[in-house]
């Protein structure tokens, strides 16, 4: 390659130096040297620019991404990959070798969503790649996208399935004799057997990856490798050499920054020392993953949306104030109001009276103030940040992956949900058509990170007037997030959530939530299995707002959840009762 790019440069054939350039950054890859991986392909893409070449332009901008992907660095990364397959895109007539580079540019994103834990986007952005690389019979394309596709399986948990592609990808691979490949296969399949528990075969087909990732001199599978033999050792209690072959691993990663290499080799560490009873030792591996793990996950993360919550809390904070001005004007004319009766009151008992009057006033708008803080702190607590955030983010991968329509469509129920929510929290209570219209969007909002693949549905009885009921505000939600997160997150298809609402008795209306989901006690088998566990405390405010609540009426709140199962006595869901007094109790009020 070396001495094609001189020949090249001494007969000015910019092409031919581009494509040299190029071929010489994936050899400076493939052996870990990023920095000069990267110096090349600008290069490459420079003199691409110059000899006015589009589809160089791409293929230059698309091994950048590589590379950067390869060094955890997430941001470079999707710009590069995105600004090439802007430039593909604008072509009229897309010839075949860019039809390439838009699949490698779209296998690309989806490895950065991958990254990033969007395993339904990433699968998506892998099935486009690989409708482009069967159209070509690209057998190296379809090798990279059934492996992915096994990757993201395997996050799901589907190991059957994932086993499946990676034997696919394994077969491809065989076919155009890529050492590569073989390694990247032999790994991912003996990850997939120690899951299985089957330790025998794992450990045999990761000694044959470590081989040949030994002979390419690829630093990065190299490292992945010892950490998957130390790994399947320590399941098979061979703790001597799982710990030297883990250590090798670490330390191949640290010398060339395989950031999430020294985070998987800390890990292993930290629990192989925890079982063998060197508990210093585990403590501090264990430190040492978790915080570079948080660093990896805040760079590949806040940088997406940072400016966009921002923006949005320094809103808030304008409108919290606001809200506080125009309290205290409310305030102040009503002690201007008790100041004129005083002033113009001419009996000293009128004028006491005034004064009683005014304390009591003061008193009562104090305790006001402090319930309207009250509800105001659990409604900010339901509707958090967090979900913002995610909203937000996928609105934002609408805009990345050019789905304007879309984005436009979810950017508008997003803001009509915010102003609901702004509006509920100054209010104590809602009618319940308000409730469930605001249900609606915010079902329709977080639909967006199932793919609209959610059946949601509202039913009302017909002697119910649902605009003469009043009830907490957003009551509904916590008992809608749990059906979403614990009871349909881990579910395949056939998603469903039925909102039903009736009136048993005159002194209630029953609100009864049901879904179709994994059922209360795999939903918390799953949730224990998880390093970040997702913790709710929405349920608990939502009760003791309901206490609050009641306190009017003839009758008390009550909440009632079931498990659902088929006749073979398999969970198929959930079901949440909520009964809501309607009917006031004078006696009680007064």
């Amino acid at each position: 390659m070396k001495d094609l790019l001189y020949k090249a440069k001494s007969i000015k054939y910019l092409e031919a130096e581009s494509y040299a350039q190029n071929s010489l950054g994936v050899i400076y890859r493939n052996i870990s040297h990023y920095e000069k991986a990267l110096d090349v392909h600008q290069k490459a893409y420079m003199l691409a620019e110059l000899a006015n070449n589009v589809e160089l332009e791409v293929i230059s901008l698309n091994m950048i991404g590589v590379v950067y992907r390869r060094m955890d660095a997430i941001k470079p990364a999707l710009d590069y990959h995105k600004k090439a397959l802007e430039i593909a895109n604008r072509a009229e007539n897309p010839s075949d070798r860019l039809k390439a580079s838009i699949a490698v540019s779209q296998n690309s994103m989806g490895n950065i969503y991958l990254t990033l834990k969007q395993y339904d986007l990433a699968i998506k952005e892998f099935e486009k790649s690989l409708i482009i690389e069967k159209e070509f019979n690209n057998r190296l394309g379809l090798a990279i996208n059934y492996q992915n596709l096994g990757y993201a399986d395997e996050a799901l948990g589907k190991l059957e399935l994932a086993l499946k592609n990676y034997k696919r990808s394994l077969d491809y691979n065989n076919q155009i004799n890529s050492e590569v490949g073989r390694v990247i296969c032999y790994n991912s399949i003996g990850q997939v057997y120690i899951k299985q528990k089957k330790y025998g075969d794992a450990k045999v087909i990761i000694e044959e990856g470590l081989k040949k990732a030994i002979n390419i001199n690829d630093q990065f599978y190299i490292s992945s490798s010892y950490i998957n033999l130390g790994w399947t050792e320590m399941e098979m209690k061979l703790y001597k050499s799982a710990e030297e072959n883990l250590k090798k691993g670490l330390e191949i990663a640290e010398n060339y920054s395989l950031k999430s290499a020294i985070v998987e080799a800390s890990s292993k560490l930290s629990e192989l020392y925890n079982r063998t009873g060197n508990y210093k030792e585990a403590m501090t591996n264990y430190k040492k993953s978790v915080e570079l793990e948080k660093t990896i996950f805040n760079e590949r993360n806040m940088q997406y949306v940072s400016d966009i919550i921002i923006q949005y809390e320094n809103e808030a904070k304008n409108n919290e104030i606001k809200a506080l001005a125009s309290e205290n004007e409310i305030v102040k004319s009503k002690l201007e109001r008790n100041q004129k009766i005083f002033w113009f009151t001419l009996l000293g008992l009128i004028i006491l009276a005034g004064l009683v009057i005014a304390f009591n006033r003061n008193q009562q708008l104090k305790q006001e103030k402090q319930i309207l803080t009250l509800e105001q702190d659990m409604l900010r607590s339901q509707m958090n940040p967090h979900f913002i955030f995610n909203s937000l983010n996928s609105i934002k991968l609408y805009i990345i992956n050019n789905e304007k329509e879309n984005a436009v469509y979810y950017l508008n129920k997003f803001s009509k949900l915010i102003r609901k929510i702004l509006i509920a929290s100054t209010e104590k209570e809602m009618t319940l058509e308000d409730e469930l219209d605001t249900m609606k969007l915010y079902m329709n909002i977080e639909n967006i990170r199932f793919s609209n693949e959610i059946d949601f549905q509202v039913e009302v009885d017909k002697s119910i007037n649902t605009s003469n009921i009043r009830v907490p505000s957003l009551i509904l939600q916590p008992f809608l997030e749990n059906a979403l997160w614990h009871g349909l997150s881990s579910k395949e298809d056939n998603k469903s959530i039925i909102l039903n609402v009736t009136k048993p008795s005159e002194d209630y209306i029953s609100i009864t939530i049901t879904d179709n989901g994994v059922g209360r006690k795999e939903s918390s088998r799953i949730n224990n299995n998880k390093i970040l566990k997702r913790k709710s405390v929405g349920i608990a405010i939502t009760k003791a707002r309901l206490a609050n609540f009641s306190k009017g009426f003839t009758s008390d709140y009550k909440i009632n959840i079931e498990d659902l199962y088929d006749a073979a006595g398999k969970a198929e869901g959930t079901r949440v009762i909520v009964n809501i007094p309607i009917r006031s109790n004078v006696l009680k009020i007064a």
